[in-house]
């Protein structure tokens, strides 16, 4: 197991997180937080040529967020200049037909990273211990077997349980809750409906779903008190500004990866003797 980075905006793993306790913005300048985001960018391309190489571990990073809080534009400048080959993304929307046939974890795991890539779920199977806690109607048409009172407590013990077991088979995962406040996001969709090319953007069902800003935050909290653990940590970065959000989000990035034990494939013997053949037969 790879040691989590250990900063302000780590959840602790003893369920001792307070969702008050934590701002939504961060003091850093604006010049500040770009240069940073640059200079971790390039060395987080680095680390991902070696990870690609050296096809051992994989990397999942999960996003999740209230609307309008960042996500799409946060994993898109964070990415920027990631070799694409080794990347992919993934958007969890409304479960399918097919998908409601099976477990809530099993959308996921059909679209985890394989080994030397990295895989970024934007929104993921917390999405099951979020909305579907604030909507609890929800459940009734996962055609579950049974509903208990436990529902809940079993969902986050199912998710420690796969979490741990991606984390034995070299799957390296970090999760960032993207802490906007409620203000900001309504200044959010007044700029998609005051901006012309933004309209698209607004979307009047994520504007019902802030009524329920305080069952979500209470959902976020357990979730995330439930779930941060040594093998798959929680930070919590403040989304009230966007340019201090993404550079933290790559700071913690490069540090995981930095934590992992990286490095290009080495050279046998008999490996060596075959490219000394091979150059050999070049015509250059």
């Amino acid at each position: 197991m790879i040691d989590p980075y250990q900063n302000d905006l780590l959840v602790p793993f003893d369920g001792s997180f307070h969702l008050a306790d934590r701002p939504t913005i961060d003091d850093t300048a604006a010049k500040e937080s770009e240069k940073k985001l640059k200079k971790c960018i390039k060395k987080i391309s680095s680390l991902q040529r070696k990870l690609h190489a050296q096809d051992k571990y994989s990397l999942l990073l999960v996003f999740q967020a209230m609307d309008a809080a960042g996500k799409d534009s946060t994993i898109r400048a964070v990415m920027t200049g990631i070799d694409p080959t080794g990347c992919q993304v993934f958007s969890f929307k409304k479960p399918s037909k097919l998908e409601l046939d099976h477990d809530f974890l099993w959308r996921s795991a059909i679209n985890l990273p394989e080994r030397g890539r990295i895989g970024i779920f934007n929104r993921s199977y917390y999405e099951e211990v979020l909305v579907v806690k604030v909507h609890p109607e929800i459940l009734q048409y996962q055609r579950l077997p049974e509903v208990s009172d436990t529902i809940w407590q079993e969902r986050y013990e199912s998710i420690r349980d796969h979490e741990k077991h991606l984390s034995r088979n070299g799957t390296v995962i970090v999760k960032f809750w993207l802490n906007v406040s409620q203000e900001e996001q309504h200044r959010r969709f007044l700029s998609r409906i005051d901006t012309q090319e933004k309209n698209w953007k607004f979307s009047h069902a994520d504007l019902d779903e802030s009524k329920h800003w305080p069952k979500y935050m209470n959902a976020y909290e357990q979730a995330l008190n439930e779930t941060s653990r040594p093998w798959a940590p929680w930070y919590a970065i403040p989304a009230d500004d966007k340019k201090s959000m993404r550079a933290q989000v790559a700071n913690i990035l490069l540090r995981t990866l930095e934590n992992m034990p990286l490095e290009y494939p080495t050279m046998t013997a008999k490996d060596q003797a075959r490219l000394d053949e091979a150059r050999g037969r070049l015509i250059v």
